[in-house]
């Protein structure tokens, strides 16, 4: 996408420092994007990961849904995209917005995970 720099695969959300994906402990996995956001809004980023994520599982631990934010206005704007989202599906959204902590990058092998994949492999894209 324009104006995203970055997208780092990593751990966040929980109290014990350095997880992995081996030891998660209570982190949940996540991604940090970095944006210009002269180029490109948080709001657009968001609308694009409401077409790419499956929030509609009731799920906890490391693959629970959830927004991280910085700010107030990352808050609004996170909790309005998940409304929306519910809205449009008419389903129950089971995503947490919650304030972003120590972010973690994760082991090597999870970045840029689909494009290391083999092509024969196939993956829904929501």
């Amino acid at each position: 996408m324009d104006g995203v720099a970055q997208v780092i695969v990593g751990y966040t959300g929980g109290k014990m420092p350095d997880p992995t994906y081996q030891n998660i402990m209570d982190a949940t996995e996540a991604v940090l994007v970095e944006f210009d956001p002269t180029v490109i809004s948080y709001e657009t980023i968001l609308k694009e990961w409401s077409k790419q994520h499956y929030p509609f599982n009731k799920s906890s631990g490391q693959y629970r849904s959830a927004i991280f934010v910085k700010n107030a206005e990352e808050q609004e704007t996170a909790q309005r995209v998940v409304a929306e989202l519910a809205e449009s599906k008419g389903l129950k959204i089971y995503t947490d917005t919650e304030e972003a902590g120590a972010f973690y990058r994760a082991e090597e092998y999870h970045q840029n995970f689909l494009n290391k994949q083999s092509s024969s492999r196939a993956f829904k894209i929501y």
